[in-house]
């Protein structure tokens, strides 16, 4: 989830009408950050158990303690600096948080520029049609915050007011000072794009290439198809743990944008590299997941690393939160997909990452210690806290000797702007490292 995202208010016809539509409706519940009613907090061993060991409850999101034993150990820098370039594992940084001196604009530093066009589901395979929820107006995530889960399984979200729709999105495309009209470009995919968390993308790509720290790099803003989580248009791109999300973007958008923006992008899936926030960094990683033939480079503020995936499926019952940990509902068979039928997997219930032979996968990410906990009242399920999956995935990209670096954040919150702003041109540097530079 992440707080920049909105549904369009209603029109108001009058104060006498808006005031007892008002009084008509339940208060508007958008966020929840403390223990969901009814959460099982008490027995480890038993289903959907909800550990709050290092939290600290007087804040919402509670704070995190980075020493807690359900994180793995990470060496505490001094506040306001970061690792050294190229440095892999897992660090403590803050609470001070200054933008990157590469965020800012400097004289005489060539100036990429930036072309933009837009995309409607219509014109998708993929993603057509695309998807709606109805929400309350003006109340944000509205009708999945008062929806209710399965009887037998608090994993399992049951979302009745989404539909097919029509999405349009805009695409923006930087294209460095340095790119010779004709020639393969390396290239960053970034979801979410038109965030305010990017602002200083452009910026930042002129500074670092100029000073020869990163490629010149084309840089593919992709705006996602609307609202958030589960039912929604962007829920269903970012939150499905699958290759869908790669095969539209490598068929859908890459082409449309070499041939508008007058680009060549690179096959190389060592040049190619993918980034975003919250649900769309979940993405980010899933596409070089599915897909490590066509992506090795990932970038993730936040990454959503839980259970969003919706519709409920059941051969990954907990979606994004089984890349690092078992689902956490009642012991039984872990189900997968054979030829259209569902078919226990051996062994059962191994984390996707766990399982699967190291991938040539190269990991940026970090995740704030005011991150997100249980945003959803209605989803006790024990795969919700946003910093412990973050935690968890350091720990098994460890353990299966990924080349990855971890940040935990102190002072920040869900896809923290002043951390984004801190970090970008380290992350940027560190996720290329060892690409060649001309």
């Amino acid at each position: 989830m992440t707080n920049s995202l909105s549904v369009l208010a209603g029109a108001l016809i009058s104060v006498v009408s808006s005031t007892s539509i008002a009084l008509s409706q339940p208060a508007c519940v958008t966020q929840n950050m403390a223990v969901p009613p009814g959460a099982n907090t008490t027995d480890k061993a038993a289903p959907f158990f909800i550990d709050t060991t290092g939290l600290d409850f007087k804040t919402a999101p509670p704070a995190r303690d980075p020493a807690s034993a359900n994180y793995p150990r990470a060496t505490e820098l001094p506040d306001g600096t970061l690792p050294p370039p190229g440095a892999e594992g897992n660090f403590i940084i803050g609470p001070t948080h200054n933008p990157a001196p590469e965020t800012i604009v400097k004289e005489g530093v060539p100036r990429g520029t930036t072309k933009s066009f837009t995309l409607s589901s219509k014109d998708s395979t993929i993603y057509n049609p695309g998807l709606i929820r109805d929400d309350v107006a003006g109340c944000t995530n509205s009708s999945i915050m008062t929806t209710v889960t399965a009887p037998d399984d608090k994993s399992h979200m049951i979302v009745t007011t989404s539909h097919p729709g029509i999405w349009s999105r805009t695409i923006d495309v930087y294209v460095p000072a340095q790119y010779v009209r004709g020639t393969e470009a390396p290239f960053i995919v970034v979801g979410d794009g038109g965030s305010n968390a990017y602002k200083d993308l452009a910026t930042t790509l002129d500074n670092l290439i100029a000073q020869r720290r990163v490629p010149p790099m084309i840089a593919i803003q992709i705006g996602n198809g609307g609202q958030d989580a589960q039912g929604s248009q962007r829920g269903r791109e970012y939150d499905t743990v699958s290759g869908a999300y790669a095969q539209f973007v490598e068929h859908e958008v890459l082409p449309v944008v070499e041939k508008n923006a007058d680009v060549k992008l690179t096959g190389n899936p060592d040049g190619r590299a993918t980034m975003g926030l919250s649900s769309s960094g979940a993405a980010a990683f899933t596409m070089a997941w599915f897909y490590p033939d066509l992506y090795h480079r990932v970038l993730a503020f936040s990454p959503t690393m839980v259970n969003q995936q919706w519709p409920h499926d059941p051969s990954l019952r907990g979606g994004a939160w089984e890349y690092h940990s078992a689902w956490t509902g009642p012991a039984g068979p872990n189900l997968i997909s054979k030829a259209g039928v569902l078919t226990p997997a051996d062994p059962p219930g191994v984390p996707l990452i766990v399982a699967a032979p190291t991938k040539p996968i190269r990991f940026w990410f970090f995740g704030g210690d005011q991150d997100l906990f249980y945003p959803n009242p209605t989803i006790p399920d024990g795969m919700h806290d946003w910093t412990l999956s973050n935690a968890l995935m350091a720990k098994v990209l460890a353990e299966k000797g990924y080349h990855y670096q971890f940040l935990f954040v102190r002072n920040a919150k869900h896809v923290d702007r002043p951390t984004i702003a801190q970090t970008l041109p380290a992350a940027l540097e560190w996720v290329w490292k060892g690409y060649p530079i001309p």
